[in-house]
């Protein structure tokens, strides 16, 4: 992987690394409450400037709840990507269980109106309570 914890995949040329980490302090174990935040680069290591328009995540948790969130953008924002561009930001998620997995995509739009999926390849949400790990 290269980093440790940092997951990545490429799709026609838009390159998404994900690194999760677990929020202890806004967690609340007891209360069956786990959070954590993942950090999203995305790359255009390809030739055409594309637009992310909508995200799409699929969210698992240790009991094997799942949970689908979709919408425009990104926290509020369909940023472009010119070739060699980058746009990072941080988001998060909460869970009641100690562990769980994510994945999902992005729909882009290419300059020439194209729509596709950049796929986020699949993270595992991790805690120190979890007895074993699902994957």
């Amino acid at each position: 992987m290269g980093h440790y914890g940092a997951y990545e995949k490429v799709t026609r040329g838009i390159r998404i690394t994900v690194r999760p980490v677990y929020l202890e302090e806004q967690s609340e174990p007891a209360s069956h409450h786990y959070v954590w935040a993942y950090q999203v680069r995305i790359e255009n290591k390809g030739d055409e400037t594309v637009q992310l328009i909508n995200r799409y995540w699929k969210i698992t948790d240790a009991n094997g709840a799942l949970q689908e969130v979709r919408g425009p953008g990104v926290v509020g924002e369909q940023p472009v990507l010119e070739p060699g561009d980058s746009y990072e930001y941080t988001s998060g998620t909460p869970l009641q269980t100690p562990s769980g997995l994510m994945h999902g995509w992005y729909e882009m739009e290419s300059d020439a109106g194209e729509r596709f999926q950049a796929e986020v390849p699949m993270f595992s949400l991790d805690s120190p309570y979890e007895r074993r790990a699902l994957n």
